[in-house]
């Protein structure tokens, strides 16, 4: 069993007044919820619980989430279901395509699990689902937050070759938490997928979540580190435990702080940086092209 750092965590009830949310309500919420259900498709808006939800989802955007809803890591932040996945839906890349078409999407994200136990990694279905969509809603622009490849790098060329504009991988949180937050993945491998996908000629982007122990010195070497390996964007949000399963939440990060560690990014030669409590990786995306 991993043990997580020795650190006193902040109590689950003192929840700042920075993290409260709108409830999800509206018709442009009940139309997007209606299709997903429709048509059979999975978001990591509700299956990772995000806290922009509401305000995403009334704004008529969702984030697909592609081969499945199972995933092969266990990786103790994630709200994802962790088991082993059943085969996937070779016809879901036409139902994700259709109701980004019916959702009259601008721009869409899409995201899935890791699905270790392929051969390929899914990278096939993500083709598929990138060309559909091109295909379907040609002016759609695309972000694809693609898994951990395991150092497949074929995979990965035909993850990313389908036409998207943005690609992004996330980090997570700094190297020295990896094997607490993310057992089975490595950090210099997930800095060397991020570098693989510039050398393709892709713009790219990468995600941190604060809070869950790490130091300021630590987020600034992340953040050299991504700039020395390529990357153009970059996510900084407020980790949330999802249940009393997952790692603990070690320390709300303040506003203030998240607007130093935007002003920091930049002077670092991130192109861009989206940092706030409730910033996820998708949030605003269509800002990131």
């Amino acid at each position: 069993m991993i043990e997580l750092p020795q650190v006193n965590p902040v109590p689950a009830n003192r929840k700042p007044d920075w993290l409260r949310v709108k409830l999800p309500i509206g018709e442009s919420y009940s139309k997007v919820r209606k299709l997903v259900d429709e048509y059979n498709l999975h978001t990591i808006c509700q299956s990772g619980n995000c806290p922009n939800m509401g305000e995403c989802w009334g704004e008529g955007t969702a984030t697909f989430m592609i081969l499945g809803n199972v995933c092969t890591r266990s990786c103790t932040f994630c709200a994802v279901a962790t088991g082993r996945p059943q085969e996937y839906d070779e016809d879901e890349p036409r139902r994700v395509a259709e109701a980004i078409r019916l959702m009259q999407v601008k721009h869409a994200v899409i995201t899935s699990v890791n699905r270790d136990e392929l051969k390929d990694k899914g990278a096939e279905i993500w083709y598929q689902t990138v060309r559909a969509v091109k295909e379907t809603t040609p002016a759609t622009t695309i972000e694809t937050l693609i898994p951990d490849v395991k150092a497949n790098w074929d995979a990965l060329i035909r993850m990313i070759e389908g036409g998207q504009e943005v690609v992004s991988h996330n980090m997570e949180t700094v190297a020295r938490l990896y094997r607490y937050v993310r057992p089975q993945a490595k950090y210099e491998r997930s800095l060397e997928q991020i570098k693989r996908t510039k050398e393709f000629g892709k713009r790219n982007k990468s995600g941190i979540m604060l809070g869950l122990g790490e130091t300021k010195e630590e987020v600034f070497q992340a953040m050299d580190d991504l700039v020395a390996n390529g990357l153009d964007v970059l996510t900084l949000g407020q980790y949330l435990q999802p249940t009393k399963m997952h790692h603990e939440v070690i320390e709300w990060i303040h506003p203030d702080t998240f607007a130093m560690y935007k002003e920091e990014g930049l002077k670092r030669g991130l192109a861009y940086v989206e940092s706030g409590a409730l910033v996820r990786s998708s949030y605003h995306a269509e800002r990131h092209i």
